[in-house]
């Protein structure tokens, strides 16, 4: 079976990234494609998306006061994706040799729906050079 990999660079943009996602989560589901495609991000460096907080919230000294508690400020969505910089969608498909004609038929789908054309595709096929580096960077991807 050959693996071939699409790489599609969404730049800081979190929410056309996760609709690409969502897209491809409901083609795998329709059209039953389980284990023949799989789909990472990478976030750079940088990949946690956890706020933090940018304030002390005060404890109350006694245990019986009724004070509420302060709550922390959070930084917000578009200062956590200039921290995190570019998000990166990796997307690999594996089809057995005799389903060449499905495969090429996603190669082709795929790069041409409106989410990803501006996310400039790159597909990577088995025996190119970078073959090798995509299938660390794929590997070590949650």
């Amino acid at each position: 079976m050959a693996h071939t990999y699409m790489l599609f660079d969404f730049g800081a943009d979190e929410e056309k990234a996760q609709q690409a996602r969502h897209k491809l989560e409901g083609w795998k589901q329709a059209f039953r494609l389980d284990k023949k495609l799989l789909v990472k991000f990478d976030r750079g460096e940088a990949g946690d998306l956890t706020p933090e907080p940018t304030e002390d919230a005060e404890v109350p000294k006694k245990a019986g006061e009724t004070k509420a508690k302060p709550k922390a400020r959070t930084k917000s969505s578009e200062e956590a994706n200039a921290k995190n910089g570019s998000v990166k969608l990796v997307v690999r498909l594996y089809f057995s040799a005799h389903e060449k004609l499905s495969e090429q038929q996603w190669l082709d789908r795929i790069p041409a729906d409106e989410l990803f054309k501006a996310a400039d595709p790159k597909i990577i096929r088995e025996g190119q050079p970078e073959f090798a580096d995509v299938l660390k960077q794929f590997d070590s991807l949650e």
